[in-house]
């Protein structure tokens, strides 16, 4: 079967009009787009005919997943090319794919397809509105038109990469998973300064001498503090009878706590 063949199959379409339509559905604090990337690529896993296999594809699709809802499609595109080619045997390699991807394309569609289109689009069809002019609900609709359809583009263009993946590498499909897997650590681990805000707020003092726990910390390890909450919800994950809604409750509980003892800032 040909690449092009595929892409045409009732499955792939509805996987990408599932997410056009309805991507957006079910965001929660606790998977973000995890419920409607499940939706979207649910016609793929219902493909497979073994009921193990779909639970073991339904859960992999159920993990946390955030980007930006435009240059989505292209890591739907890989999952869907690495679906049709390996099945079941593909889940570790579409996690780590999708954890590592997810954070790049984010930065780079929400500057293209929000920030400039928000700015540029938005100031000329606001002053072409007030002037009276139709033609500020015509620029929206052409540029709603444009977004549609690089959308489209992006998903064969995810599709193609992925089945080149499975086709051109094959058996080093799991030296690719731990590409992947350390890309993802890494952008996660980027993220935590940026993302979690801690600080130290404590300050020995002894006569004229005053000494912040904050910059002892810098000296030590930048970021110290939010890497340190990190690593407790980390743990706080592994303990039994507790999820992401639980330890989100207990981070706040302890939030609260620690900015009353003046221990975080």
């Amino acid at each position: 079967m040909s690449k092009e063949k595929v892409m045409l199959t009732k499955e792939g379409n509805q996987v990408f009009w599932r997410w056009y339509f309805l991507g957006g559905c079910g965001w929660n604090y606790e998977k973000m787009q995890g419920l409607g990337y499940y939706f979207s690529m649910l016609p793929m896993i219902k493909r497979q005919t073994d009921p193990h296999v779909k639970k073991q594809l339904a859960k992999t699709e159920l993990q946390f997943f955030n980007t930006n809802n435009t240059m989505a499609p292209i890591i739907m595109g890989v999952d869907c090319a690495l679906q049709d080619s390996t099945g079941a045997q593909a889940t570790d390699t579409i996690a780590a794919l999708k954890t590592g991807m997810m954070g790049p394309l984010a930065g780079i569609g929400d500057t293209l397809f929000h920030v400039i289109p928000s700015t540029i689009i938005g100031s000329i069809a606001s002053y072409m509105a007030l002037e009276g002019s139709p033609l500020a609900l015509i620029l929206w609709v052409l540029f709603g038109l444009f977004r549609a359809f690089c959308m489209r583009s992006f998903f064969g263009m995810g599709y193609k990469e992925g089945a080149k993946i499975v086709s051109e590498i094959g058996n080093r499909l799991k030296k690719i998973t731990q590409a992947a897997n350390i890309l993802g650590i890494t952008v996660i681990g980027a993220l935590i300064p940026s993302v979690v805000n801690a600080r130290f707020a404590y300050e020995f003092t002894m006569g004229e001498v005053s000494i912040s726990v904050q910059q002892l910390a810098d000296q030590i390890m930048p970021s110290l503090a939010p890497t340190l909450v990190v690593f407790f919800a980390y743990w706080m994950l592994g303990r039994k009878k507790m999820n992401s809604t639980r330890v989100t409750l207990l981070l706040v509980a302890v939030g609260i706590l620690a900015y009353n003892l003046k221990i975080f800032a």
